[in-house]
């Protein structure tokens, strides 16, 4: 091949690898107060990928979509969420991502506080294999970075840790605990 020439130069592949390849572009944008009732049924199906079944309907999907609603209209909030609209379908989204920026006490390995949090990676199972969920996360991770956040956390599944790995997150020693307390704005049983 002569020198200066395009694809191919230098490579030692059989003819047939020789060929240009369009890179598909996955178009990512941030998610407006439209987008709520996609990542309100986004959010359903990662959770429902967590144990293998569909989360029942209940008041938790109107206090979602409230809180969406109102947190993504706020400029230069701290709550974000990254999407990839559904291809040939109007309105609907086939992957997103929701991250937050929590303002924590600082400490020694984060001297400003301000930590990154991602949540609700979710891709509709018919879209998935597609780098959507990859493209939405490095999208969010970019928005943390713009932001001054230098240390991001999330929980990864079991299905998600090859992702987040290849992105640079790694397990920590810091063990997860939870209690959930009583709602106050729910009858208490035998009251």
């Amino acid at each position: 091949m002569a020198a200066g020439s395009a694809a191919g130069e230098g490579c030692h592949w059989p003819q047939a690898r020789r060929h240009r390849y369009r890179a598909r572009v996955i178009q990512v944008r941030e998610a407006t107060v439209e987008d709520a009732p996609e990542l309100v049924r986004l959010r359903a199906v990662m959770l429902a990928s967590l144990d293998g079944t569909e989360p029942a309907a209940g008041p938790w999907q109107e206090a979602a979509l409230r809180s969406l609603r109102t947190r993504l209209a706020e400029p230069a909030g701290s709550l974000v969420a990254f999407v990839v609209d559904a291809p040939h379908q109007p309105g609907a989204l086939a992957s997103a991502v929701v991250g937050v920026i929590e303002r924590r006490l600082p400490s020694p390995d984060n001297p400003a506080g301000d930590t990154g949090y991602v949540f609700s990676v979710a891709t509709d199972p018919q879209h998935r294999r597609r780098g959507y969920s990859r493209a939405c996360m490095q999208a969010l991770l970019d928005w943390f970075q713009r932001r001054g956040v230098t240390r991001v956390d999330l929980r990864a599944s079991a299905e998600g840790e090859p992702l987040y790995r290849s992105l640079g997150f790694e397990r920590t020693r810091d063990p997860a605990m939870r209690l959930v307390l009583p709602d106050r704005m729910l009858p208490v049983k035998g009251a």
